[in-house]
């Protein structure tokens, strides 16, 4: 939803998806001052976008006018990325337990990151008429684990960080499913999970325990990840659990729309609205659109509006 009269048909605008952070600027003050306050409010420390209800209308992303950005060269083709000219970045959640920080992420292996089917709807088209299979997105946070193919150290990553040994799920998952020993044996693979359970997130799965549910098993030597039959059979072999597929298919035929409606739901054994799907082929491939491994997620929007992150 935008102003009336704010745009014009063939107007060009920036548009910013939910999640995006602006800069504490005057221009973007509207978004976090109150309504009847005249004086130019400082941006909360805890300010991102997120999915809201505009008179009855689901509302995710802002569009202003380019008008509002005149540092931006004007030879702009429509879909450039001006984040980093804007200062705009990505809202991540806090580290939802006191770990220490070891280090940076590792290098070689791809971050766990899914772009949303809104933002490039053309992904669908790609993967339209091919197998493929859906799976539950957890609502947790993200734990890689990998052993070094020449010192032969066991590293524990979170989403952007390596975590220190210690007293902390991460680690604790580990000795668990005694993924060192694991992935000693094969220290090609890298095993990347959601981590779940008590003190991480809310725990809408409502789990006594932490847990791992894991979505990818990436072959360090090879540089790809393993096709969804190959990955199930692995980690069921080594009795690591991997995430719920919620379908799968010879033929994709889902829409945005379709998609949305699948996402909707609970986890399982609770009322807890449940975060969404990822959706792949069943054969790894890649995306034109993505410029990269074709994979996305769908966010349930009444997550979203029941204040999930």
């Amino acid at each position: 939803m935008v102003k009336k009269g704010e745009f014009r048909s063939g107007d060009t605008g920036v548009f910013f998806e939910i999640d995006a952070v602006p800069p504490d600027e005057p221009r973007y003050s509207f978004l976090w001052q109150p309504k009847n306050d005249l004086t130019v409010a400082a941006q909360p420390a805890n300010f991102r976008l997120r999915t809201i209800r505009l008179r009855g209308v689901l509302s995710q992303g802002l569009l202003l006018p380019r008008a509002l950005f005149p540092e931006l060269p004007p030879e702009l083709p429509p879909g450039a990325d001006v984040s980093d000219a804007l200062k705009i970045t990505k809202w991540e959640p806090p580290v939802p337990l006191n770990d220490e920080v070891d280090g940076p992420f590792l290098p070689g292996v791809p971050k766990t990151d899914e772009v949303r089917v809104q933002s490039l709807p053309e992904v669908l088209l790609e993967l339209s008429g091919r197998p493929y299979v859906i799976t539950i997105k957890c609502d947790g946070t993200s734990a890689t684990y990998r052993i070094h193919r020449h010192t032969g150290r066991f590293t524990v990553c979170g989403r952007n960080w390596s975590i220190k040994r210690g007293q902390n799920a991460y680690w604790h998952a580990a000795e668990v499913y005694q993924l060192e020993a694991l992935l000693s044996r094969q220290p090609e693979l890298v095993i990347q999970a959601e981590l779940v359970g008590p003190g991480i997130q809310k725990n809408r799965l409502g789990l006594k325990r932490i847990q791992l549910a894991a979505f990818n098993v990436f072959d360090q030597r090879a540089m790809r990840f393993f096709d969804h039959d190959a990955a199930a059979a692995f980690l069921a072999a080594c009795q690591v659990p991997m995430v719920e597929v919620l379908e799968r298919g010879e033929s994709f035929a889902h829409d945005q729309a379709s998609l949305l409606t699948l996402a909707e739901g609970c986890y399982a054994g609770t009322q807890n609205e449940r975060e969404g799907i990822v959706v792949r082929p069943q054969t790894e491939s890649l995306s034109q659109a993505l410029a990269g491994r074709l994979s996305f997620k769908v966010i349930s929007n009444r997550f979203l509006l029941k204040g999930g992150e």
